[in-house]
């Protein structure tokens, strides 16, 4: 029996090829934005990235786009407030938005990122996807669900992108996997399929480099 969300399986020749060449083209830092009337024009396909703090995101950005250094961590969970947008080529966005369950974040920062956030998700009809990054060692938690709930009322595709995969054993990712699977159910927007992958090691970014690729 097919299981529910599967993994993504590792894409053909020629997809591969054309996520190679897409991250392997021109990838620049366009701006960091604050509110919506500094969002550049919404003129080619779009994908986002969003996770909790410390998800391991700048990793794999840096890991995506080959580049070690594009998007930079804090320390600090949610001491970066901005949208962050790249252009990779002529025809996609890649956006790294603020971390979110914030530990240390004064209550009116967490507000006012919560709003430019469900503005920006309800107002860019060039997302094509939001990439939801997970923890391998962890699994979905609560705070998980929140992003989750305002993709599924903004009617955005998200897809749940599984980081530091290598940081526990092969023979215990079943398990992470199950719990995965049944947290996603209960949201409509979820992406049937589950990308598994490891910044260090190189693991899935062939695949997510391809399904990038593949979004027009």
């Amino acid at each position: 029996m097919r299981l529910p969300f599967p993994l993504t399986p590792e894409p053909d020749a020629a997809s591969a090829e054309r996520g190679r060449l897409l991250f392997a083209g021109p990838i620049e830092f366009l701006k960091g934005v604050v509110a919506m009337d500094g969002m550049p024009p919404a003129d080619r396909a779009e994908v986002c990235f969003a996770g909790r703090s410390n998800v391991g995101k700048s990793s794999l950005i840096n890991a995506l786009t080959g580049r070690k250094a594009l998007a930079r961590a804090s320390n600090t969970p949610g001491r970066t407030q901005e949208i962050n947008f790249f252009t990779a080529g002529d025809a996609h966005y890649l956006v790294d938005l603020p971390g979110y369950g914030f530990a240390q974040a004064p209550k009116p920062i967490v507000e006012k990122w919560q709003a430019l956030l469900k503005a920006y998700l309800s107002g860019r009809p060039n997302l094509r996807r939001a990439f939801v990054l997970v923890d391998t060692r962890h699994g979905i938690k609560d705070v998980d669900h929140e992003i989750m709930a305002l993709l599924d009322k903004s009617a955005v595709t998200f897809q749940v992108v599984m980081t530091k995969a290598d940081k526990i054993k092969a023979a215990d990712h079943a398990a992470v996997l199950d719990q995965v699977r049944g947290e996603l159910a209960r949201h409509p927007a979820a992406y049937p399929e589950i990308v598994l992958t490891s910044a260090e090691k190189g693991d899935g970014i062939p695949t997510l480099r391809a399904i990038v690729a593949a979004l027009t």
